[in-house]
Parts: structure tokens; sequence; C-alpha cells
């Protein structure tokens, strides 16, 4: 952890200062159990979403590791490091890969934790002790050796509860911005099909009917020279002349990377291209068969055999040409008579010219070109903004994570409540509470620990404040602990989180009251009475 300037009631910690190590079990024959893998993650959005149901005798043997409500999951392996997740109340007592490390957090606010194992700092310092080169993986006691800062309890809540809506905000508007291309795809599209009939330069032809002609009709061969087909001589990754291959024609572009080469003078001569020559990609696989780009002279180039090149005559413009062979009306026709093959399809050059298409005058032809130019040019530089403003974006979750450790996002919140931040609530104190459970859970005995474990599921857990409402009157520590659905033999886990419950009920949101003990030397608890403001609200 980069060394910063700790806020007031702040200290440094490490995972293993504030957590408990987990148990395994292997799961029994008939059991059926929810197994959580690396595969189950959403690496994007950071949460659990395919689980597997299994049964035990169907279990691989890495489904091991005990998960509980409030967990934070990390995958220990370098591909992975990324995979990280909260377990919900739905995945309490079920059973996670040994691929990940699992923090069970005392007395700390889990989804602290687990904004942390999300940030840059904790992801890069974990990378860099990633050891094996068959299967390079960190190990538990690396996570659990990772130190950072740790603010009090309060103070967690309220970091996390800006982080929830801060990054959800960052979530939501990086996936706007990941539509744009798939829009502007679907515009293009549009542009060409208005465009190949007509429906683009309906206005401009009605003002310049008297210098145009009809539009002809025939098939593509009426208007080109005889296609040729390209090079079937092995190319090389180096040479003096690069052979374009199925792979460089991209959105009726030339893509000149991953290029290959000829130094053959004769290749070069036979199949040298010129500019304004369209290639028609003839064998490819039945979606991408078909694709047509044009070559405007960039630099000196061949075509491959894979490839069919096509001369226009005089009266047919050829990047008008790139834009009919690109439309939706010549990707329909190429898959309605393309030949399929075991693992790819094929075009012949007679099937290519047989293609019925009509064509404008010279005139209207340059025309509809400058049009659509005009807005694929505005399209791509859409596309550009959007690149940079995705990548602004992705880079903002790390930089409001970066600020929320340094203490910057609940600076505000810590000048106006110093009392939660000190003494008692201090980040060390709380270290020296949790240092204190921890030891009262080693001497739990083993079997008192199993038996609590099988309990945790019979009744649904609610917020104190929830069971408040319920009931409709006061009740004691014990009458509230029964009525938020806590069994009678809880775990020393499930009191923690009760006790962190009323800890933020009381003192955070304000929601509850304790009331004076009573005879039998309980504290008692009440739903709060808000202030007339506060109620309006």
């Amino acid at each position: 952890m980069n060394k910063i300037h700790l806020p007031q009631g702040w200290c440094i910690s490490t995972i293993s200062d504030i957590s408990i190590k987990g148990e395994q079990r292997k799961p029994s024959g008939e059991e059926s159990f929810i197994y959580v893998d690396i595969g189950s993650i959403n690496r994007n959005l950071k949460f659990i979403e395919s689980p597997q149901t299994l049964i035990g005798k169907n279990a691989p043997s890495r489904a091991r590791k005990i998960i509980n409500t409030g967990d934070v999951l990390v995958s220990l392996t370098r591909p992975n490091l990324n995979a990280v997740a909260l377990v919900p109340s739905e995945l309490d007592n079920q059973i996670a890969s040994t691929g990940f490390e699992v923090i069970k957090s005392l007395l700390v606010d889990s989804r602290y934790i687990f904004m942390l194992t999300r940030s840059k700092d904790f992801i890069d310092s974990i990378s860099g002790v990633v050891q094996g080169a068959l299967y390079p993986a960190a190990k538990s006691s690396d996570v659990q050796a990772y130190k950072f800062p740790l603010p009090p309890l309060a103070e967690q809540k309220v970091i996390t509860d800006k982080l929830d809506i801060l990054l959800a905000q960052v979530e939501a508007t990086k996936a706007r911005l990941e539509r744009i291309p798939d829009i502007l795809k679907t515009l293009r599209q549009s542009v060409i099909t208005a465009a190949v009939s007509g429906k683009l330069t309906e206005g401009w032809r009605e003002l310049n009917k008297q210098n145009l002609g009809m539009w002809k009709h025939g098939v593509l061969g009426d208007f080109v020279e005889k296609p040729t087909y390209g090079s079937s001589a092995k190319s090389q990754p180096e040479g003096l002349v690069p052979v374009l291959r199925m792979g460089n024609l991209q959105d009726g572009k030339i893509d000149w990377t991953s290029l290959a080469y000829t130094s053959d003078p004769e290749e070069i001569k036979k199949y040298k291209l010129f500019a304004g020559d369209v290639l028609f990609n003839r064998t490819n696989s039945p979606e991408l068969v078909g694709k047509t780009s044009i070559f405007r002279g960039e630099r000196e180039a061949v075509y491959a055999g894979y490839l069919i090149r096509i001369k226009c005559k005089e009266n047919l413009n050829p990047e008008f040409l790139n834009y009919l062979l690109n439309s939706q009306d010549a990707k329909d026709y190429c898959y309605q008579v393309k030949s399929d093959g075991v693992s790819q399809s094929n075009i012949n050059a007679q099937k290519l010219i047989a293609y019925t298409i009509s064509v404008p005058s010279m005139v209207e032809q340059t025309e509809i070109v400058r049009r659509i130019e005009d807005i694929f040019s505005f399209a791509d530089n859409i596309k550009l903004k959007t690149s940079v403003a995705l990548e602004r974006v992705n880079n903002l979750t790390q930089s409001i994570l970066a600020k929320a450790f340094r203490g910057e996002l609940s600076a505000d919140w810590r000048a106006a409540n110093p009392e939660l931040t000190r003494g008692d609530n201090s980040a060390k104190a709380l270290l020296k509470k949790i240092q204190a459970q921890r030891e009262a859970i080693v001497k739990e005995p083993k079997t008192t620990i199993k038996k609590k474990a099988d309990s945790r599921m019979s009744k649904k857990i609610i917020k104190v404040v929830e069971a408040l409402k319920h009931a409709g009157e006061p009740l004691s520590g014990q009458q509230l602990l029964a009525a938020a659905g806590y069994p009678s033999d809880s775990s020393t886990e499930q009191l923690e989180r009760f006790f962190l419950d009323i800890r933020d009920a009381l003192v955070i949101e304000e929601s509850i009251v304790k009331l004076d003990r009573g005879d039998d030397s309980q504290d008692w608890f009440t739903l709060a009475k808000l202030p007339m403001n506060k109620a309006k609200n």
C-alpha cells in the first residue's frame, strides 16, 4: 500500500487483522448445494452471476470452501484477479472453489473490504506476488498480508454508501457509451440502404432532374469487367509487396495491419492492384463471406486467392459499387447463393456478377458517395469521441476508489462527526475489539460452531429496525434478536452481524433509540421519533 496521510481516526491494517479463517468441507454424496467458481463471477459488475447447482458426488475436487453472507471472494489466479464478489444472503452456507480466498471480516463493513479488493492498488499488489509458470497464482497468505487504510466503523458505512451510488452512476454511463458503436453501425447500414435505393438523393434528384437520366437496371456483370481471382501462391511474413487477404477487408476499407508479403516479380506484376479496384471476399464463414472493400491506392499491393477483384466500367463509380456490395440487400443475396462447405462458404465469380442491381447516372453516383462520406465522417468522429470518453469512464472507477481510500469522499462527514472517529470509535479501538472477538471465536468448541452453522438458514434474518416496526412496541435485546430472525443458537458471526446492525441503526441511521435498562438489566430498544423536518422528507 502506498504511503498516504491518514485521516483522523484511521489506521493501517492488514486483511488478516480484520478477518477470521474460513472453514472447508467436502459435500456429501447426495447433498445438493450451490457451487461458486471463477466462471460464476461477472468481471465487469463484480457480482456472482451464474453459480451451479450440484450434487455432492458430482462435485469437483476444488468445491471445498464454505461461504456465508457478506464474505468477500477474491480469485487467486493471475488471469482472474479481477474476479471478486460479495456473497449475497441467498448463497449463505454454500460452497466456493479453492481458487478463491474467502475474506470473512469481523466487526468491519464487508462492503468496504469488497470495494478495497476492486482497487488497482490491491490488484497490482496481489499480481506482484503471483508465482508459478503453469498455474500462476497468489497464496492465501498474500491476500491476508495486504495492507490498507482502515477507517472507523461508522465512516466505513458512509464511504461504501457513497461508493455504491457513484460506481452505479459510472456503470450506467459506461453502458450507454458501449451502446453507441452498435447504434452507429445501424446508422451506417441505414444510410447505405437509403443511398443505393435512391432515397438519400431523392430531393437532390428532383432539383437536378433536367440533367439526369433514369436509373439503369441489370446485373452486376453489365457494369464491370470480367472479375479475376487472386494469387494462390503462399505468402511470407516479410517481403517487398503486401498480399491483401480476407482479414484485411474491414468495414469497406483496407486494414493495413497483420500483413503477409510476396517478393515474386511475376506475382507482383500479375496481381498488382490499382486505385479503384473493388475486392470481394469469395470464401469465408457463412456470416462473413461476401464482405467487400475498396483499394484506394494507399500503397503497392497484390491480392490473395480468396478474393475476387472487380474493375468497374465507365458507367459505374467504384466507390458507389463498394457501398452497394456492403448494403443489406447484397449481404442477403450472398447468403442466399453461397455454397456451404464443412466450415466455410463460397461465392464464385459467376454468382457474383449475376447480382441484380440498379445504377443511377455518374453524376448522381458521385453525389451519393459524397453524402455517404459526409455522414460516415460524422459517425467516425462520434465513435472517436466515444472511445475517448469510455477510456475516461473506465479510469473513473479507480479514481473514485482511490479517493475513497484516502478519506476524501467522507471528509465532510468526518468534520461534522468527530466523536464517531475518535477514542472508542477509532479504527485502532476497532482493531482491539476485533482481536478480542477473534480470540473468543478460537476458544469456541468446533462441534458448537458446526451446530450453529447448520441452523443459520432456519429463518430469514431482517434488519432490527424492521423487526421493531413489525413488533409495534419496544423490545429487549434478547427479544429483538429473535424478532430479527436470529436463531437461539446464533453463531459468533451472526451475533456480530446483529450488534453491527444495532450500532448502525443507533449511531448512523438514528432510526432506533436505546431505552433505560429495565428491571431485568437488559437494554431495551424502540423506533426513533423523527423530527418534523425529517418526517416530511
